[in-house]
């Protein structure tokens, strides 16, 4: 077994809090883990301190590394002055986002508070991987004594000079009031300073010089040999404290992982009883011949199975899960039988096949196994029926009744989705690992111009055109042209452009950069550059490396100049590869900058009601053979297939970490046309869809289960259809409600999308990039996860024209502004004293805010309070999926919808296409004249200040004028009531004409007469 060290470089902070009263701080920093402590040097009188320190952690379990957390708390020393040490901040960062060695990176991390009342800034810089060693090999037992094992930590301890306690426990006492009430959680564990000093700290502060012992091995990974035999009490009393240490783990993390061991795994579905058989092997007392096979077959009623072939060695070890509720039967028979192969009179072989007999078990009286409950352990049966003068033939296998929580069914051969076929099989998928790959052009120098590829004279141009192109994979990209003068400047064109690309692991073997003269459409030259050499970055803070690369022309040009570019993989993205609205993750890229999971999304899906016949069987009848794929984040989880049935039962549970409650996870339904039983079957090559659904987290309630059945509709060229109903149970648990609200605070990416945006049209590009290679590497798992199944889950085709979806865009802004529209008429109705009561309440309203201008702001919070408090009990009670009135799909015709599904380019007829263009000429019109109406309203407004109506304009001065007068002198409070009191003036008191300001408005100039 091979000892894992955690390796943590503690670099260097920024802009930390000053806490020493002078303006500077003295920081140090204590990192914590699997309890375990080291302490950096003090920097003093520094508030960007460089520490660049390298700190090793043995790793006591491997296996829940994971779950271990890393924490670094930073102080202010303040030995000087004889005060405690000042608290600076800390940082927990999650096991489960340590590299593995040579995936380092520097990685800054926001120093957090201690408590509401903390007064915390800056960052620090860490380096954090870890390193799996093999252990040295154990010496002979004979060689070793026990009493050497107990020699080394004696004279450790002896040979310890005594000053070194003082400042272990000076450090104990500055440690103590800095840490308050965390003292008990932060403190380590006595048997690891007996150990070793686990902490160094130095002499005096202003010569810190620290020395900080290698940590031992734990002794659980590499145990002596004469130590396991024969312990000291010493050994026995450390190995004892040991696993009676604290943990250190973060609260949150450790509810949550509580959570996921305490839950039950198939709680969410219906338990389906199966009856499973395990068929191992069968023996005979005589010698049986080399070209003798035996196989055994299992009979219930009408279903009938046998097992694979084997010869004289009868060892099959199958296992085979029958639908109990599809059973005519209450008798399973199970017969081994032989065949042999015997040469005829007329030299012919002929097969003969014969029963070695049967054992029958009646499943009334066959045994119930229930997970935990340990695998049901095989016994011998022997046959009976067997043939005269033939040996008796033993069989051994087991039988028992259990679930699909049983943990042989994955693999068993099952009775409903049509035994061991691949395509049929429920699998986990996982998307593969994307990155953006930068690459910043910045020169070229020493370029040979005038020759081609062939190396043969060209021509040359005068002032040629070059541009450089990128090419990852299918990617390719290009920068602007630069013009190449005669100039030593315009000699060695400069671009300083940014050419971003989509990667993804295992990368592309290679970065193809080639210089393109576009003058004459020839190539300059090319470079390669390896993917898997390319430096790694995870935010702005790195520079990015520059390196010069030889430009290689034709076979007879072997350097055709060079070119400085600057190449990195950004981990600090992330590489969205959804549409943006539904996106169900939003990590970055990189390891180290991955937070803990906040919660657990359990997904289960039950079954399907009502479904539709999409294809025929035999020629005869319809029939579905339907399955469920479910995606969330970097996972895909896809059921079994449930062959030929129409309200399929699944009952398969998933679960899933979520990082952000903001996300969104997707159910889609599928027929399988992908498997084959025979090779006279007419199946499609492609899987047909029969409906989708989402379900947005943040809508669900914490901690409660969300089941019921919900419609299957899916969009055809002929319309909408509805396919049949799902049903599945949905459950998000949190286990700390202060990381649940906490996630509404940050923001939606991570932080390099905001300090180097990558523009709209750039990221529309590169998601869609993102979605090809997605759909490329899950087609090319074993079994595929098709291109139509994996496009239609990720909205592929969102960015594409439909009228159906403008028109919904449109009705959605409209019921935004009708709100405003209701406010508006709610205005008139008190205007017009529709209701006087209210009118006078209004009034009075008016007055009290007028008169008390301070409770404006209260009152509107407190309105609002109480007008969202009791809309609570009116809130959705169930999480809503797909609305097809929001999607329109009742409103448009079916030109229409066969303008949606038509590719690009269109393959219709031209009269069509015509006829659709004349359409959206139509609508683009109605657009047109809306855009031209709104800027005529701003236009009129510029009218009153440039003078192109002198006359309005001298109105509006004059108005200005005396308006700024009235102002003067009539109290702001007398005329904001004036001003509210005429206009909620009675009906008696109005004219039926527009008012005279609205008049005067319109009668501005815009610019629209000057249009062509």
């Amino acid at each position: 077994m091979s000892n894992r060290k955690l390796m943590v470089e503690v670099c260097n902070a920024k802009n930390l809090m000053p806490k020493d009263g002078q303006g500077t701080a003295s920081a140090y920093v204590i990192v914590d883990f699997d309890g375990q402590r080291r302490r950096t040097k003090t920097i003093s009188r520094d508030l960007n301190p460089q520490w660049d320190e390298k700190i090793e952690f043995w790793v006591h379990d491997v296996a829940s590394m994971g779950t271990e957390i890393l924490e670094l708390n930073v102080y202010n020393d303040n030995k000087k002055t004889g005060k405690r040490s000042t608290f600076l901040g800390k940082v927990k960062i999650a096991g489960s986002s340590f590299p593995q060695s040579g995936s380092e990176a520097l990685v800054y991390y926001p120093l957090e508070k201690r408590s509401v009342f903390s007064q915390i800034k800056g960052e620090i810089g860490v380096k954090i991987c870890y390193v799996d060693e093999e252990p040295p090999p154990a010496p002979a037992v004979e060689e070793k004594k026990p009493e050497a094992v107990e020699t080394p930590p004696a004279a450790a301890t002896e040979e310890k000079p005594p000053e070194e306690k003082k400042p272990e426990e000076e450090t104990k006492v500055e440690e103590k009031p800095a840490e308050g009430e965390e003292k008990k959680e932060e403190k380590p564990p006595e048997d690891q300073k007996k150990e070793d000093p686990l902490v160094a700290t130095p002499a005096s502060s202003e010569a810190p010089a620290v020395s900080v012992t290698q940590p031992t091995p734990p002794e659980n990974n590499a145990p002596p040999p004469a130590l396991a035999q024969s312990p000291g009490p010493k050994q026995v009393e450390e190995s004892l404290q040991l696993a009676r240490k604290p943990s250190n783990l973060d609260p949150d993390v450790i509810s949550l992982s509580n959570h996921h061991r305490g839950s039950n795994a198939f709680d969410l579905v219906d338990r389906m009883p199966f009856l499973y058989v395990r068929v191992v092997k069968a023996k005979r007392a005589d010698k049986d011949s080399d070209d003798t096979v035996y196989y055994a077959k299992l009979a219930i009623g009408t279903h009938s199975i046998t097992t694979k072939e084997q010869n004289a060695s009868k060892i099959w070890d199958q296992v085979f899960a029958f639908d109990k509720e599809g059973l005519n039967s209450t008798s399973l028979e199970v017969s081994v039988f032989n065949k042999k192969k015997k040469v005829t009179e007329d030299g012919k072989d002929e097969v003969i096949e014969s029963c070695l007999g049967t054992v029958s078990f009646e499943l009334p009286e066959v045994p119930k196994r229930v997970p935990p409950d340990s695998p049901l352990a095989p016994q011998w049966y022997t046959l009976e029926g067997s043939p005269e003068n033939s040996p008796a033939t033993d069989i051994m296998l087991a039988v028992w009744l259990g679930t699909q929580a049983d943990e042989t069914f994955q693999e068993a051969w099952q009775s409903d989705s049509g035994g061991l076929i691949p395509e049929t099989r429920a699998k986990v998928y996982l998307s593969p690992k994307l990155w953006y790959l930068r690459l910043t052009v910045i020169q070229t120098q020493d370029l040979q111009l005038g020759s081609g590829q062939g190396g043969g004279p060209e021509p040359k141009i005068k002032n040629p055109e070059l541009f450089v192109k990128g090419q990852l994979g299918p990617q390719l990209f290009k920068t602007n042209r630069t013009t190449v003068g005669s100039s030593s400047t315009s000699s060695n064109p400069t671009w300083n452009e940014d050419l971003v690309f989509v990667a993804a692991e295992p990368f592309e073997p290679f970065l193809v950069i080639t210089v393109e003269d576009a003058s004459n459409g020839q190539t300059v030259g090319h470079a390669k550059v390896q993917v898997a050499s390319i430096d790694k970055r995870t935010d702005d803070r790195s520079t990015l490396g520059s390196r010069w690369f030889n430009l290689v022309g034709g076979e007879n040009r072997p350097y055709a100049g060079r070119i400085h570019v600057g190449v990195c993989l950004e981990g600090g993205y992330h590489v969205l590869d959804e549409a943006a609205h539904v996106t169900s993750d939003v990590r970055p890229t990189a390891k180290q900058l991955s937070k803990p999971p906040i919660g657990l999304l359990e997904v289960g899906i039950r079954g399907a009601t009502n479904l539709l016949p999409v294809k025929t069987k035999d020629g005869t009848r319809g029939t579905t053979d339907s399955y469920v794929v479910a995606k969330y984040g970097p996972k895909w989880v896809r059921t079994r297939t449930i062959l030929d049935r129409f309200n399929p039962r699944w009952n398969e549970q998933y679960t899933w970490d979520v990082y952000d409650p903001c996300t969104v996870l997707t159910i889609g339904v599928f027929d399988n046309g992908r498997y084959k039983i025979g090779e006279g079957d007419d199946k499609p090559n492609k899987d047909v869809r029969l409906g989708k659904l989402r379900v947005r987290l943040s809508t669900l309630d914490t901690n409660r289960v969300y089941m019921g059945s919900y419609s299957l509709i899916v969009l055809l060229p002929s319309g909408a259809k509805k396919m049949g109903e799902i049903e599945i149970a949905v459950r998000f648990s949190c286990s700390s409600w202060i990381s649940l609200l906490q996630a509404y605070s940050t923001p939606m990416l991570p932080r390099m999308h905001y300090v180097r945006p990558l523009g709209p049209i750039q990221q529309d590009m590169l998601r869609h990039n993102a979605m090809r290679i997605v759909t490329a590497r899950l087609a090319r798992s074993e079994p595929a996860l098709g291109q139509e199944v994996v496009q239609f889950m990720l909205d592929s085709d969102t960015h594409t024209w439909s009228m159906r979806r403008s028109k919904s865009n449109w009705f959605r802004i409209v019921n935004g502004l009708s709100k405003a529209a209701t406010l508006a008429r709610w205005l008139d109705s008190i205007c017009t004293w529709a209701h006087p009561p209210t009118t006078v309440l209004v009034h009075v309203l008016l007055m009290a805010i007028v008169l008390c201008p301070h409770l404006i702001l209260p009152t509107i919070c407190l309105y609002a309070f109480l007008i969202v408090a009791l809309r609570y009990r009116y809130r959705m009670r169930a999480p809503v999926t797909m609305d097809p009135r929001l999607s329109q799909v009742d409103s448009v015709g079916p030109d229409e919808l066969d303008e949606e599904f038509d590719g690009y380019p269109s393959s219709r007829s031209p009269d069509q296409i015509r006829i659709r263009y004349d359409r959206l000429r139509a609508l683009a019109g109605r657009a047109q004249t809306l855009l031209g109406d709104m800027a005529a309203q701003g236009e009129r407004l510029e009218a009153l200040c440039n003078w192109r109506d002198p006359r309005a304009t001298c109105i509006f001065v004059v108005v200005c004028l005396l308006a700024s007068l009235v102002f003067y002198i009539v109290p702001f409070k007398a005329l904001l009531l004036g001003w509210g009191f005429f206009y909620m003036r009675h009906p008696r008191f109005r004219g039926d004409m527009p008012s005279l300001p609205i008049n005067f408005f319109r009668r501005l100039p815009p610019l629209s007469d000057q249009i062509l």
